[in-house]
C-alpha cells in the first residue's frame, strides 16, 4: 500500500515538473520573462554566460536545495530535487525540439503563468517544491501562517527587478503579471490535502 502511494506521489511530481516546464520553456523564456526567482537568476545566467537555460534552472535550484535538508528533512528534499530535475530537462528538451509561433505577449503570459501555476500547485500538494526561491517562501509562510504563493510573490519581486535592469525594464511587468496569476493558481491547487 504504501509503495503504491509513493508511486502515485512520484507520478505526480512528473506531470508537475513536466506542466511547470512547459508554461517555462514555451510561453516565458522566450520572452526573457522569469516565472520565479530561480528560474530569474536562471535567465541573468543565460544572458551574461554560455549556460543554457535548462542547466541554469538546474544549478540554482540544486544550491538553493541544499538549504531544504536541515529544514524540510531529507525526503521532501530528494522529491523536489526529482521535481526540479524534470522541469530542467523538460526546459532543456523543449528549448531544443519545440518551437511555436508567439501570437502576443498577453497570450503568452496567461498560458505560461497558468502552467507554471498548476505544476508548482501540484508539486506543494504532494509534499515537495520548484526549488529555488519556493525553499525560503514554504520556511516564512510555515512560520508565519502566510501563503505560499502570496510569500513566494513577494520575495520573487527583488529578483524580478535585477533581471529588468540587466535585461529589459518591461520584463518586470511582465513577470509580475505573471507571478500574480501563477501565485492565485498555486493557492487555489494547494487548498485541498493531496489523496496520497
Amino acid at each position: 500500500m504504501e509503495f503504491n502511494k509513493e508511486m502515485i506521489r512520484f507520478v505526480m511530481l512528473t506531470l508537475g515538473g513536466f506542466v511547470q516546464g512547459l508554461g517555462m520553456s514555451l510561453f516565458l523564456f522566450p520572452h526573457h520573462v522569469p516565472s520565479g526567482g530561480s528560474a530569474g537568476i536562471a535567465v541573468l545566467m543565460n544572458h551574461l554566460t554560455p549556460l543554457s537555460l535548462g542547466f541554469s534552472l538546474w544549478l540554482n535550484n540544486f544550491t538553493m536545495l541544499f538549504m531544504a535538508f536541515k529544514w524540510f528533512g531529507f525526503a521532501w528534499t530528494i522529491r523536489t530535487m526529482y521535481a526540479v530535475t524534470v522541469t530542467s530537462m523538460t526546459v532543456y528538451w523543449c528549448s531544443l525540439f519545440i518551437s511555436i509561433p508567439h501570437v502576443h505577449i498577453a497570450l503568452d503570459l496567461l498560458l505560461g503563468g497558468i502552467l507554471f501555476g498548476i505544476g508548482v500547485g501540484i508539486l506543494i500538494k504532494y509534499d515537495a517544491s520548484s526549488g529555488g526561491m519556493v525553499v525560503p517562501a514554504l520556511l516564512i509562510s510555515t512560520s508565519r501562517s502566510f501563503r505560499p504563493g502570496q510569500t513566494m510573490f513577494w520575495i520573487n519581486i527583488s529578483i524580478f527587478l535585477m533581471t529588468a535592469l540587466v535585461i529589459d525594464l518591461k520584463i518586470v511587468i511582465y513577470a509580475i503579471v505573471c507571478q500574480w496569476l501563477s501565485t492565485k493558481i498555486i493557492d487555489f491547487t494547494n487548498r485541498s490535502s493531496p489523496s496520497v
